[in-house]
């Protein structure tokens, strides 16, 4: 046990002194990666602010269904029950004649005029159906539905979600769709250059230490032995650069905080991602942390585990 913690903290000391030896070269390296942490950070942040935003508006949108003054409770009821058995339907609410026209008078409680106009005829208002969508992603389920010839005969007008409603809903999915996917592929190449620029490193500091390697082969020394300073070296790479994209992320907030506390771009409400990276800062943080190491022990691994093809001599 005695040995291995010897052994363990030179593997450790070693990293470190590899890391402050090859500092110049570090930096590159570590800017790549704190690049590539900070849009991870950022897109995770974004894509929660959408998804915060997208479940706002889906909470207020629902798909109005106007049923014929001659449609029956027992129809009505079987068209309900038919709906409720999709797996996108959140909530469905039948409302009769008397009850959309209570419904519509609440609504347009400080609108004299339009109540006298409606309280001098009879109820002109059609028994509605409202369905709320669990995922505006998948509205298509419900249309495909509620558009059937046994259902649409019994309907009086086209549905809510139809005409400039329909392009409202379909333009917010596709735009969140697009920046999410924008989010992840940006992610992707940040990463790959991430371990391409930390594999070139650890390849030039293997050569720039061939001697000392040959040596340390020539002694004895085992390849996971070689290796995992090396590891140590860039695992401080992830962790310094995971570190400082944090403190990126923190500062810009910081910075834009009095200006931005009120502001949205669209569907990216400012003060809603400000408010979400300061409620998981202490989860973010870690999160970037095991990405950092994750990616720098990875580089190294694989460079290691081509340029040091040492062999430990046979006794």
């Amino acid at each position: 046990m005695g040995r291995r913690r010897t052994t363990f903290g030179r593997i450790i000391r070693t990293g470190f002194v590899y890391f402050i030896r090859n500092a110049w070269l570090a930096v590159a390296a570590m800017a790549t990666m704190i690049i590539t942490l900070t849009i991870i950070l950022f897109s995770l942040i974004v894509n929660a602010t959408f998804s915060n935003q997208v479940e706002q508006i889906t909470s207020k949108i629902d798909i109005s269904v106007y049923l014929k003054d001659g449609v029956t409770s027992a129809q009505a009821k079987s068209f309900v029950a038919a709906i409720e058995k999709l797996p996108n339907v959140e909530d469905v609410t039948y409302l009769d004649k008397s009850a959309a026209l209570r419904v519509f008078i609440t609504q347009n409680a400080n609108n004299d005029k339009l109540l006298a106009a409606i309280n001098e005829t009879d109820n002109p208002l059609p028994a509605t159906i409202k369905i709320k969508p669990r995922d505006l992603n998948k509205m298509n389920e419900i249309r495909s539905l509620v558009t059937k010839p046994q259902w649409q005969k019994l309907q009086s007008d086209p549905i809510s979600d139809s005409g400039e409603r329909r392009a409202t809903i379909d333009k917010i999915t596709h735009a969140t769709n697009i920046l999410q996917r924008a989010g992840i592929i940006a992610v992707g190449i940040f990463a790959l250059i991430s371990v391409l620029i930390i594999f070139n490193t650890i390849q030039m500091a293997i050569f720039n230490r061939r001697d000392e390697l040959q040596i340390m082969r020539l002694l004895g020394a085992s390849t996971g032995y070689i290796r995992a300073p090396f590891v140590v070296e860039t695992i401080i790479y992830g962790v310094l650069s995971a570190i400082i994209s944090v403190l990126i992320i923190n500062a810009l907030f910081i910075t834009a905080s009095s200006s931005l506390q009120a502001t949205s771009f669209g569907l990216l409400d400012i003060s809603y991602s400000q408010l979400y990276f300061q409620e998981h800062y202490w989860r973010l943080l870690l999160m970037q942390l095991t990405l950092g190491i994750l990616i720098g022990a990875a580089s190294s691994v694989i460079a290691t585990q081509r340029y040091l093809k040492f062999k430990t001599p046979k006794k």
